[in-house]
């Protein structure tokens, strides 16, 4: 067990409601990690309930200004708060490393990603257009609008600290709407940077606002009577349990949930390219992704033995260490307890007759010898039956499960019960398009390992891996966080009189 300082030396995170840091009345705190060192670096306080219903209230108090605000003002906060991302670039990506563990590279990818939903919210103008139809009948016009729904929230995971909160708040605020952000507790600063970066771009107090805490807080979210809206990615379990609980109160909820992506790998796909693009895609995060390709579908065996011989050196010659160290490559899994929760799956997949190829466990940098590291997993022949197979793991592990042809390959991939992102490496369009077209997965990559849409499209799985009918950012958001509004509008003259109409009204 790595040593604790004395929680009366370490740095306190609190929250940020109605435009000012905010302490309130936890119900108790929680550590924060240096994954690196293994060393607690501060402690976040959990919220209670009344610091849970202070946050709503405040967003409350400022939707009606805020929803009324004309779109292109609102726009304009957008527009600043990406020109103030993009000069705290580095500050940015340094705090999560620091907190989650991931090379500072990817950090700053992260930060990327989240910044393009940052600029798609800057077109909010033409977005919330509605449509208009004169002369629908005789003297009458149509239009549709699309109006805020109200108090909106986010409850967001560990291991995309920016991006994930990037991919529901500024949509939802350039929409009219006011905010409460749950970040996780495992790493939480970040979520009190970008309040502060938002407040410093012109935003009203209490528009957007960050609660950390753990189930209390969540459930207090839940069960508000003033929340319109829960936006949740995370584990399946959780997200199941957050859809179950806000649907049963009329809240909107979108909860994205776990993955198990697979890679189909063609006879006729370039293996090393393949290879290359499988370390990155299997272990970039060490594997805390989910949109990470966890399982090699390899198409015929000469293909699994070729493309194992090409993996397991790559997989050994991996640079893991401190996510600051820019000649890293891989950095440490967020906390001690996820460590072993990981080796915990490689002891399974031991013991359940898979081939260990290359065994991360055990690993240690020097220098850092209590950090939580692991180091990449590769396993070779494992079956369906399989719980490494079956569950998401969400480290540095990846499967190689062998298949005689295409057709194997497909029903493999379409009888898992999660369906978030799958690739396939071919050089046959043909195959590719059938692949595309028939695959029961949400998000597709052909010859791309990590389909992430682009932030003017949306992201969101099928099956066990979304609960709800809206993906997140990209249109889909803007039919999320608005509701919308038809009018019918006629204009009689003075000496005109309709009269009684008792008819359906027809055009």
């Amino acid at each position: 067990m790595s040593a604790q300082p004395s929680s009366n030396t370490l740095p306190r995170i609190g929250h940020f409601i109605a435009g000012k840091p905010y302490t309130g009345t936890p119900s108790g705190s929680s550590p924060v990690y240096d994954p690196a060192r293994g060393v607690v670096a501060s402690e976040v306080d959990l919220a209670s309930v009344a610091d849970v219903d202070h946050a709503v209230r405040a967003a409350h108090a400022a939707f009606p200004a805020w929803s009324q605000l004309p779109p292109l003002k609102r726009a304009r906060v957008m527009f600043k708060l990406k020109e103030l991302i993009e000069r705290d670039m580095d500050r940015l990506s340094r705090i999560i490393v620091a907190e989650h563990g991931k090379v500072l590279s990817d950090a700053k990818g992260e930060v990327v990603r989240g910044l393009e939903v940052v600029e798609y919210a800057c077109g909010i103008p033409e977005l919330l257009k509605g449509e208009y139809t004169e002369q629908i009948a005789n003297g009458i016009d149509a239009w549709t609008m699309r109006q805020a729904i109200g108090v909106c929230v986010g409850i967001t995971p560990f291991n995309f600290p920016a991006m994930v909160p990037m991919w529901m708040f500024p949509m939802a605020i350039a929409c009219g709407n006011t905010f409460v952000l749950k970040p996780s507790e495992r790493d939480p600063s970040l979520a009190l940077e970008l309040a502060k970066l938002l407040k410093e771009a012109g935003l009203p107090d209490g528009v957007f606002n960050v609660v950390n805490g753990d189930k209390t807080a969540v459930d207090a979210l839940l069960d508000h009577e003033l929340v319109r809206a829960v936006s949740f990615v995370g584990s399946t379990p959780i997200a199941e349990y957050i859809y179950a609980r806000g649907t049963s109160q009329g809240k909107r909820v979108q909860a994205l949930g776990g993955a198990k992506n697979h890679m189909v790998i063609m006879p006729d796909a370039d293996l090393d390219k393949t290879a290359d693009a499988l370390i990155g895609a299997g272990y970039g995060a060490a594997g805390e992704r989910c949109m990470a390709i966890s399982v090699a579908v390899a198409v015929g065996e000469a293909t699994a033995d070729a493309l194992v011989a090409k993996l397991a050196p790559r997989v050994k010659a991996l640079r893991i260490g401190n996510g600051m160290d820019d000649s890293v490559e891989m950095g440490p899994v967020v906390t001690g307890v996820h460590k072993d929760r990981i080796t915990g799956y490689i002891d399974d997949g031991v013991a359940s007759g898979a081939e260990l190829v290359v065994d991360g466990r055990g690993y240690q940098v020097a220098g850092c010898e209590q950090g939580f590291f692991v180091g990449g997993t590769l396993f070779d022949r494992v079956t369906p039956a399989m719980r490494i197979y079956k569950e998401e793991i969400f480290g540095p592990v990846l499967c190689v499960v062998r298949v005689p042809d295409f057709a194997s390959a497909l029903k493999l991939v379409d009888e898992h019960e999660y369906g978030n992102g799958t690739a396939i490496f071919t050089r046959d369009g043909q195959v590719a398009r059938e692949f595309a077209h028939r695959v029961q997965v949400g998000m597709i990559g052909v010859n791309v390992p990590i389909p992430v849409p682009m932030a003017f499209h949306s992201f969101g799985g099928w099956k066990k891996s979304l609960m709800g009918d809206h993906h997140a950012h990209g249109p889909e958001s803007v039919r999320f966080y608005t509701k919308q509004k038809a009018v019918t509008q006629r204009w009689l003259n003075h000496d005109e009189s309709a009269g009684a109409e008792f008819a359906m009204p027809t055009h």
